[in-house]
């Protein structure tokens, strides 16, 4: 039980990073922005046809009498909007990741540049670790829709639908999230998919502790946005620990200039092309 307090201590780091480098905090709002723009349509659409969805895939209670009819669909539509929600709280992390990969790649390398020792760069093109972060969101979002449906289906059951079932939902929900954030600093280390869902089931406590607290901070309305970059930050501090990585050997000068608003690497510094503009 303890890993759950140490996942949690990696949220609340990575949210005093970014804090204190108030610059990098701006460049990671600007993606979730974009993304959240998307997702507010699809979700207001998903709140007004939920209960004509409802309607129209159970066709054979028409003839219920009430007040049957009208608890059965009900319950249907609410498991249908709960079902959007647990997928968009999973993929709003996913495609904004896609769409800010150069914001968060650049954050996660200043991340491990404060924290000292190596800072590890893929070394591959910009379109590629696009395929590579699409390629793995996409394997994530298949094994996501997997347990939405079990655990949509196992809505049905009375009481364990209502009790245990969303429990386990927010459990999977922060698990495959912890996984899409810390991908971004794994994917840099050469980090295979499967190798990294490993290395998060053998701490699979922090792992919850990281990611089921964001899950639920998730669900209020633009708290994703702002939490995103110190999740990210959050995630690279997790990625180090989970890889045997330590910051004993950390620069003592970057840390006195360790202040809000801190610098954005300089125009002379070892980057890919495709970083941040200085």
């Amino acid at each position: 039980m303890r890993d759950l307090g140490v996942g949690f201590g990696y949220l609340v780091k990575g949210q005093k990073w970014v804090g204190r480098h108030g610059r990098w905090f701006g460049f990671g709002l600007l993606p979730g922005l974009v993304t959240l723009v998307l997702y507010a349509g699809a979700l207001v659409g998903l709140g007004y046809g939920a209960d004509d969805l409802a309607a129209w895939v159970t066709p054979f209670a028409d003839d219920w009498s009430s007040p049957w009819l009208g608890i059965f669909r009900g319950t249907l539509t609410a498991l249908v909007v709960a079902f959007g929600l647990f997928l968009a709280v999973i993929t709003f992390t996913a495609v904004t990741l896609l769409v800010g990969q150069p914001f968060y790649e650049s954050l996660s390398e200043e991340v491990d540049r404060s924290e000292g020792g190596e800072v590890p760069e893929s070394g591959l093109p910009l379109w590629r670790e696009l395929w590579i972060s699409a390629r793995d969101s996409l394997r994530i979002l298949l094994r996501v829709a997997f347990y939405g449906v079990l655990l949509f289906a196992c809505g049905f059951i009375p009481v364990i639908g209502q009790t245990v079932v969303p429990v386990i939902g927010f459990c999977v929900s922060g698990f495959f999230l912890a996984e899409e954030l810390t991908s971004v600093a794994f994917q840099r280390r050469g980090v295979e998919l499967k190798e990294r869902l490993g290395m998060l089931r053998g701490r699979r406590m922090a792992v919850l502790g990281f990611g089921v607290p964001l899950t639920l901070a998730f669900l209020v309305p633009f708290v994703a946005v702002f939490l995103m970059p110190g999740a990210v930050a959050g995630a690279t501090l997790m990625a180090r620990e989970l890889g045997g990585e330590t910051g004993d050997d950390r620069d003592e000068n970057f840390r006195e200039n360790d202040h809000p608003g801190g610098n954005l690497p300089s125009s002379g510094g070892d980057h890919e092309v495709h970083h941040l503009p200085h």
